[in-house]
């Protein structure tokens, strides 16, 4: 049995997800969301869908982006 990098639970149906070059181990999603999801520069949010970034940062949308005073993101092309 495998054991979540996460959680600590050994569990035979764990899975792995490689990121970056470095290898994870986890026994659920909720465990891959805390342990390797990138986190929002602003309010510390797990980016589990499409984020915005720019200059290496990143962040859940476009306001907490701006409340960095980073500018000219936009959360949907349109």
């Amino acid at each position: 049995m495998a054991k979540c990098d996460t959680c600590g639970n050994e569990y035979d149906k764990a899975f792995t997800l490689t990121r970056e070059g470095r290898t994870y181990t986890f026994d659920s999603f909720e465990c891959a969301i805390a342990g390797a999801a990138p986190h929002c520069d602003h309010c510390d949010t797990p980016v589990i869908g499409h984020g915005v970034e720019k200059d290496g940062q990143i962040f859940c949308c476009a306001r907490c982006a701006e409340q960095e005073r980073v500018t000219g993101l936009r959360d949907r092309a349109g």
